[in-house]
């Protein structure tokens, strides 16, 4: 055997790693700022609770942590360089620290086993992790507590992180949350003096394709499992859920969570759907797990169906889901749980049909006036748990009007055209029938559309008119393919013949027309507008046709305060009231404040469940603002977990539904 001369790797316990020698880890300066946002630090509490549950043999593996030793600075000992893992021991500095204030008045003992993680043990005013000196002042005010300087507010990811481990753990908690902090372990790379740094790295780093989302869930699914498990779980649910879904398998496991959750799932670096499972599941023991595989393989097998519903096997439901894919897949988490409530008998066959037509209606209408049709899934599926017409009401909220669409038809380009107009003739089949502009795009010079006039004596005005108009609805016809490419540029009169002899009605009644222009076009687009009107009919005369509000709960999570975020929406519109709330802090603070005169019992339920943001005692140095006398609201949290605490004290409340933002335009733009 040779033993490599230039590093050392070996698996260590974190917390005896960290604490069991009294070297400084340095941050060097060509490192990225600490980014780690309060999703990450829940994320590692909820794992830390975890392992602390399980028996002794359990343990939680964290990563690797490489370093390179050398001599520290003006004889302060020695020094480990962070060349990756500075975010990862950052944190569980932070939590560390919040840790030991917690304890230190209560339990002394405890409280010097987790100095000897944070501080020197010849010195506790320096830290063991110094972070470049950018930020070190700022780091080191957190961990040590010392008092902010005059003119300075709490607003780093230090503070942030540090104030949520504080208002998560308990005194009660600290001894569980210190043996779950005892088993994590991680691989400890050091470099001697002649390895190369940035190789190591990048070969740590940058080895093969990262794992994507559905991966990370397969992994995550089979961890912990026995191998015979694993072939188990492997061969009765996830390969069929492979060949159920094909390449689309990412895609299922978004929809299938926005659909469970009733939450759009935002993908942030590529790990959105991960993290999202991993909070739906945060832990999976055998028996919970096949239940919750049973459903999967089965709701995998609806998705196949809605990919290719020629499978279906009632022939009228697989031409409305045929229809549906016209507009994609955006409306697949709705309609997935509708139709295996309809296989289940849960529903019968004419709801899975008028919810296969409703969603038509909404995502066309949409489509015709100029609306977009994402981020509109979920709010659906919340509506449908409340019952159908919870649903119907809901669609008929964010759908455009008769009159807004009668607008858009006469004078806009008609999108999902061989769509519209062959539901408008009733064509079941438009394999051999392609779209045909009566007015051609591009007329030649004798185009005529009387057989007297040619297009080259056509006034500019009367040319101008012309081609506005080309691409409404009026000017359109599907028309057989063999008929099309005759009629192709040929002038009204001579297509007259060649629409007569087409099997489509709508078409062939173009040839009782005498003359095609301006006023034929408004006069069939008259006509098409009724067909569309009877077709895609409106759910029902709601009030509101879709003011561009988004649901509170819909309202995008970010992470850190984004660019512009001062004028991230022009309002918001609570329970009827208009307010001038233009970004998530104020209206983190101004609902907490609403809601503690107005329905104080589910802010004290919301806060207890989690831990905050509402404290009995201001315990720890940060942004406070006062709600009565024995009560305070904590500030100093980021926009996500405030946005977050917003939607979850609404949900509490029973408020959320009636609660809307209005994006603004940089809002938009973000």
């Amino acid at each position: 055997m040779v033993n490599a001369t230039n590093v050392d790797a070996s698996a260590v316990n974190t917390i005896g790693w960290l604490s069991g020698s009294d070297w400084t880890i340095v941050v060097p300066v060509y490192q990225r700022q600490y980014r780690w946002d309060i999703g990450g630090c829940e994320q590692l509490l909820a794992d830390i609770r975890a392992v602390a549950d399980l028996d002794d043999r359990r343990m939680h593996f964290i990563g690797s942590i490489l370093s390179s030793a050398s001599d520290g600075r003006d004889g302060d000992g020695r020094e480990l360089v962070l060349i990756d893992g500075q975010q990862r021991t950052t944190t569980l500095m932070l939590l560390v620290a919040a840790l030991h204030h917690t304890v230190r008045e209560a339990d002394p003992a405890l409280a010097d086993e987790l100095a000897r993680v944070l501080v020197h043990s010849d010195d506790p005013t320096r830290t063991k992790l110094r972070p470049h000196r950018a930020w070190a002042e700022v780091f080191e005010r957190v961990v040590l507590d010392l008092p902010l300087p005059a003119g300075q507010e709490r607003d780093s990811r230090f503070d942030d992180n540090y104030a949520f481990f504080r208002s998560q753990i308990s005194l009660e908690e600290a001894p569980r949350i210190w043996r779950g902090l005892q088993k994590l372990e991680h691989v400890a790379i050091t470099l001697g003096a002649g390895a190369n740094a940035q190789q190591i790295f990048e070969s740590l780093n940058s080895t093969g394709e990262p794992l994507r989302d559905h991966e990370l869930i397969h992994n995550y699914v089979l961890m912990g499992l026995s191998h015979a498990e694993q072939r188990e779980i492997e061969a009765q649910f996830w390969q069929p859920i492979e060949q159920s879904t094909g390449d689309s398998i990412a895609d299922f496991w978004r929809q299938y969570l926005v659909m469970t959750t009733g939450r759009e799932v935002t993908v942030v670096g590529g790990r959105g759907v991960y993290d999202a499972f991993r909070q739906r599941f945060p832990r999976l023991e055998l028996t919970e797990l096949v239940a919750h595989a049973e459903e999967w393989r089965a709701l995998a097998h609806v998705y196949r169906t809605l990919l290719v519903p020629s499978e279906a096997t009632d022939a009228e439901i697989g031409r409305h889901l045929a229809y549906l894919n016209t507009f994609g897949t955006v409306m697949y988490p709705l309609v997935m749980r509708s139709y295996r409530d309809f296989e289940l008998g849960r529903i019968d066959r004419d709801e899975l049909l008028q919810t296969l037509e409703l969603v038509q209606s909404l995502l066309v209408r949409r489509s015709v006036v100029g609306i977009g049709t994402e981020r509109l899934v979920a709010r659906l599926c919340r509506a449908r748990e409340e019952g159908f017409d919870a649903l119907v009401t809901a669609v008929s909220r964010i759908t455009p009007s008769d009159e807004r669409v009668s607008v858009a038809l006469k004078y806009s380009e008609l999108p999902h055209a061989r769509y519209i107009l062959a539901r408008i003739a009733g064509l079941d089949d438009t394999a051999d029938v392609g779209i045909e502009h009566i007015f051609p795009l591009a007329p030649s010079d004798s185009w005529s559309g009387d057989g007297v006039r040619e297009w080259a004596s056509y006034s500019d005005d009367e040319q101008n008119s012309h081609r506005a108009l080309a691409k409404t609805i009026g000017n359109l016809a599907v028309l057989e393919e063999d008929l099309a490419l005759r009629a192709l540029d040929r002038s009204f009169p001579e297509k007259r013949s060649l629409y007569a002899r087409s099997a489509v009605p709508t078409t062939s009644e173009l040839a009782s027309v005498d003359a095609w222009g301006t006023a034929a076009i408004a006069a069939r687009t008259t006509q098409l507008t009724a067909r569309f009107l009877e077709v895609w009919r409106r759910a029902s005369a709601s009030l509101i046709d879709d003011d561009g509000l988004t649901p509170i709960l819909d309202a995008i999570r970010r992470r850190g305060w984004p660019a512009g975020w001062h004028r991230e929406w022009s309002y918001v519109e609570y329970c009827g009231e208009h307010w001038e709330v233009y970004d998530v802090k104020h209206l983190f603070n101004r609902v907490f404040k609403r809601l503690w005169a107005d329905a104080r019992d589910a802010v004290v339920a919301y806060s207890r469940r989690r831990g905050g943001p509402v404290y009995t005692a201001q315990s720890w140095n940060g942004q406070w603002d006062r709600l009565d006398d024995d009560h305070s609201l904590y500030m100093g949290w980021d926009s996500s977990y405030m946005l977050s605490a917003v939607q979850g004290v609404l949900e509490e409340a029973g408020l959320a539904p009636e609660v809307f933002v209005k994006y603004s335009y940089i809002g938009n733009a973000m």
